[in-house]
């Protein structure tokens, strides 16, 4: 009963604040703003070809690695036009205070069949289906330099509107050729939930975003754990320096009770990162490291019978450089380059879960982060802007993936590796993908 009341008088504290704001600011009103909105969105897609294919089983039972990548699956000399996004947006300032955003997108338009690859954004009879990511409601100037957003909305990794206006993926600029690193790990970009967004300075230099949501990005929540993360950040030297510090916790399983002596299982990840770049008008260079622990998210099954859940520490880093080569009168590109290097090891804690005398075999719970397998990405190419908004982008896509574990090694029980996993392979494999990538804006 007391815990009751204390949270309704939180509520109650909560709602008397906003309405003492929303009194403050009716005085401001502009009295010769119209409310208005815009439309807009942006496409991009390929012709691609797949030169190689990575696949350590047979011919009647392939196993692929990289299960989070886009071109996981799809068979060698394979060829395709395809549609990877597709954004329909609208924008909407309904008075000086208070603006709305609502984005209907199509991606991940892989389906099963020829290539081999998983259902992404797509109908059960294999069409490409849009579906509701963003729509939410800002305040703006709740107090002085803090917006509140509530709704689905961009996460403080990714949002490229309101205040921060330099997150990892804008800075790379290029996710029309790769996510960025945490994105292909599946953190979430977008979420339903609220979010504060504020300047500690009036010129922008330094800010923060914090928000709470489902953890579930565009799928309803299905359990009674959030997801928090925020970050703060620094621009420095006329705002071309920038350095963004990024955490962020969740409970995923809690007190699920497990047959055995091993008992509840306690399953939780939180994530930290760091991302830094030097951003100008002819160069850019950026680094994003991380580390994500996950408690709990290595599942074994022990030779004694019962089930155990280990933790899973994944560690990855990103290094990019994109530039100019040729730039118009107008000083608006024409020509430019980019380039980038991505090294992922999830195996931080397998060591000491495969030591273990006891362990029959394992399994990573989060397919994301299944621990077996290290991978490193390189892409690079041009980017030709015969007019703004518009590109054509000839392109290298090339993933690479070794297991982290010896595969002729045994633990203290003489038990081998490669026993334990499927994917505890001697192999080392490749995707490779040779493209020619279109990109084009519009209403922006």
């Amino acid at each position: 009963m007391r815990k009751s009341f204390t949270k309704l008088g939180v509520y109650c504290s909560l709602f008397l604040s906003l309405a003492g704001a929303a009194k403050a600011q009716s005085t401001d009103t502009v009295a010769e703003f119209k409310p208005g909105g815009k439309v807009w969105g942006y496409a991009f897609g390929d012709f691609a070809e797949k030169g190689s294919t990575d696949n350590i089983g047979t011919t009647a039972a392939p196993v692929y690695r990289g299960g989070a990548n886009q071109y996981t699956g799809m068979p060698a000399n394979a060829s395709l036009f395809q549609l990877r996004r597709v954004y329909l947006g609208y924008n909407y300032d309904i008075s000086p205070r208070f603006s709305a955003e609502f984005l209907l997108a199509a991606e991940d338009n892989f389906n099963g069949g020829l290539i081999n690859q998983g259902a992404g954004d797509i109908t059960t009879n294999g069409k490409f289906a849009p579906y509701v990511k963003l729509a939410n409601i800002r305040w703006k100037n709740l107090w002085h330099n803090t917006d509140l957003v509530i709704g689905s909305q961009a996460t403080p990794s990714f949002a490229k509107t309101g205040r921060n206006d330099q997150t990892a993926e804008e800075v790379w600029s290029y996710r029309s050729i790769e996510r960025t690193i945490t994105d292909v790990r599946r953190t979430p970009s977008f979420d339903m939930g609220a979010s504060l967004q504020g300047w500690f300075d009036n010129k922008g230099c330094f800010g923060y975003m914090v928000m709470v949501a489902n953890g579930t990005s565009a799928k309803p929540e299905t359990d009674g754990f959030k997801w928090f993360s925020g970050d703060v950040y620094a621009k420095f030297l006329d705002k071309r320096l920038l350095i963004d510090v990024y955490q962020d916790y969740e409970r995923l399983n809690w007190g699920v009770f497990v047959p055995g002596h091993n008992g509840p299982w306690y399953h939780d990840r939180n994530m930290t990162k760091l991302f830094a770049a030097w951003n100008s008008k002819m160069l850019t260079v950026g680094t994003e490291i991380y580390q994500n622990t996950i408690l709990g998210d290595t599942k074994v099954a022990g030779k004694d019978g019962n089930t155990y859940y280990r933790t899973s520490k994944a560690m990855g880093m990103e290094f990019f450089v994109r530039g100019r080569i040729i730039s118009n009168p107008q000083g608006n590109q024409v020509l430019g380059f980019f380039a980038r290097y991505d090294n992922y090891d999830p195996s931080g804690n397998l060591s000491n879960v495969v030591g273990d005398a006891n362990v029959k075999s394992y399994t990573g719970v989060t397919s994301t982060y299944e621990p077996t397998t290290k991978e490193q990405f390189v892409t690079f190419g041009l980017d030709f802007t015969p007019f703004k908004n518009v590109h054509f982008m000839p392109n290298v896509w090339m993933n690479t993936y070794n297991s982290s574990l010896d595969v002729a090694g045994t633990n203290s029980a003489s038990t081998k590796y490669s026993a334990m996993n499927s994917l505890v392979s001697g192999v080392k494999g490749t995707d490779a993908v040779y493209r020619l990538t279109f990109y084009y804006v519009y209403g922006k």
